[in-house]
C-alpha cells in the first residue's frame, strides 16, 4: 500500500520521515504531500511548525487540528508544480485534497505558494482556486474560522 499523499512508497519512507524530523522535504511538491499526509494521520504540529513565519500568524492550531480530526482524506492530486525544485527559493503547487465531512464529500482546490528558508521548505500561502466547498454552518462570521479549514480568519480567507 502507497502513501496517504499518492505515491507508491509506504507511510514510513515517504512522508512521515518528514512529519517526524528525521529528513526535510528537498522540493515544495514533497512538503506539500507530507503536510496532505500529516493531516490525514492528525500530526497538526507539523502542518503549523511548516506554515512560513510571515504567515504563522493568520492561522489556528485549534482550527487545523478540528478540520484533521473531523474529516476523512480520500486522496490527494497534484494538478501541476511550477518551481519549487531543489534548488529553488520559492514555489508553486496546485492540488486538489479530497476529503468528507459529516458525510458530504468536498473537493479542496488550491494553488498553494512556498518559499525556502536556510534549506527549509515553508508554506507561505494559498488561492482556492474552485469554489467546491459549501459552507456546512449557518452564519459564519467574517472573523470566525474559515469554512474551508485553512486555519485563518473567514475574512482572510474565502470571503473574498
Amino acid at each position: 500500500m502507497g502513501c496517504h499523499c499518492g505515491e507508491n512508497e509506504s507511510f514510513e519512507d515517504c512522508c512521515n520521515k518528514f512529519i517526524e524530523g528525521i529528513a526535510k522535504p528537498e522540493t515544495a511538491e514533497q512538503l506539500m504531500r507530507s503536510r496532505y499526509s500529516a493531516f490525514v494521520v492528525g500530526a497538526t504540529d507539523y502542518v503549523f511548525n511548516t506554515h512560513h513565519a510571515d504567515s504563522r500568524g493568520d492561522v489556528s492550531k485549534e482550527e487545523i487540528e478540528n478540520w484533521s480530526k473531523s474529516s476523512k482524506w480520500n486522496g490527494l492530486e497534484i494538478v501541476r508544480t511550477s518551481d519549487g525544485g531543489n534548488t529553488d527559493e520559492s514555489g508553486e503547487v496546485e492540488f486538489i485534497a479530497r476529503y468528507s465531512t459529516d458525510g458530504n464529500e468536498y473537493a479542496h482546490h488550491e494553488r498553494a505558494s512556498f518559499k525556502k528558508v536556510d534549506e527549509h521548505w515553508y508554506f507561505v500561502d494559498g488561492q482556492i482556486l474552485k469554489e467546491v466547498i459549501k459552507n456546512p454552518h449557518k452564519n459564519v462570521g467574517r472573523n470566525d474560522p474559515c469554512i474551508c479549514g485553512s486555519g485563518k480568519k473567514y475574512k482572510k480567507c474565502c470571503l473574498n
